[in-house]
């Protein structure tokens, strides 16, 4: 299996200053002594010339030699090769993508859009260079494709079972298979996965609206099972400390009474409108 190998070019300046004396060699020859042979001394200085290239920082060249792979130049700087070798330029910087907003099913097979933001830089020359086509392209395509999968794996969201990881309640865990599934895929290709996570997540347009209200109805239920909680501690705080203070004495039917009306007092969407009883207890 090849691998990508570190090459080592000849110094640019070095080669320069040769190239620069064979053409003041040629050019005294041609024009003082008038002799043809210096220019085949000129047209050679001008083909070492093509062997000359750049480096820059967090930047790579891929070289072959009529098909055959030689190595990788890594280090910045000005370099000089044999003029035969392709030079293929790839960078290894970090790049974003953000992938464009997909329509998929969720686990419950409910449509969902969402998209991913990926941080990722070139780690292997040789395998981005030559064991796939366009790894840009190669990125853009495993990625829609991890993020499908990723998409069938949870439900945006559960509302019968808390404990359940959805897409919207667990981005941790969700992020981190992401980063992995994606980094799989793209290990392939020589690319370094450095951050993969979800940018947006929205129910689609068709169900927005039925998943809103279902929503809404499930923060209510549960406001509203808070509120009785609350209410039925009030109440049975409220007939403890009469018992025990003694300040009333309350029977069977009396407490119902009570327990009704601080009910319906604390449970209720509005405020209570007081009654004021200018009688008895028992009317």
């Amino acid at each position: 299996m090849n691998k990508e190998k570190v090459m080592n070019p000849t110094s640019g300046y070095v080669m320069l200053s040769v190239i620069l004396v064979l053409f003041a060699i040629s050019l005294f020859g041609f024009i003082g002594l008038r002799s043809p042979i210096f220019t085949l001394v000129l047209l050679f200085a001008l083909f070492l010339s093509i062997g000359f290239f750049f480096v820059y920082p967090n930047g790579s060249r891929v070289m072959t030699l009529f098909g055959e792979y030689k190595g990788t130049v890594r280090t910045h700087g000005f370099y000089w090769v044999n003029p035969f070798y392709v030079r293929k330029k790839i960078s290894l910087r970090a790049r974003n993508f953000d992938s464009e907003r997909l329509k998929v099913n969720d686990k419950l097979g409910n449509p969902i859009n969402i998209s991913v933001i990926l941080v990722w830089r070139v780690k292997e020359t040789y395998k981005a260079a030559f064991d796939v086509d366009i790894y840009e392209n190669f990125v853009r395509v495993q990625t829609d494709a991890a993020v499908r999968k990723l998409a069938n794996m949870y439900a945006y969201d559960n509302f019968d079972n808390d404990a359940e990881i959805t897409l919207r309640s667990g981005m941790e865990e969700v992020n981190t298979n992401l980063e992995r599934e994606v980094s799989e895929r793209l290990a392939i290709a020589g690319i370094e996965v450095l951050e993969a996570r979800i940018g947006y997540l929205a129910y689609a347009s068709e169900i927005a609206s039925a998943m809103l209200r279902r929503q809404q109805a499930t923060a209510i239920v549960a406001a509203r099972m808070k509120i009785v909680e609350g209410a039925v501690w009030m109440v049975e705080e409220a007939i403890n400390q009469l018992n025990k203070r003694e300040i009333v004495n309350l029977d069977e039917d009396k407490k119902a009474a009570m327990v009704s009306n601080l009910l319906t007092v604390l449970c209720a969407d509005k405020d209570a409108s007081p009654v004021i009883n200018t009688g008895t207890l028992n009317h």
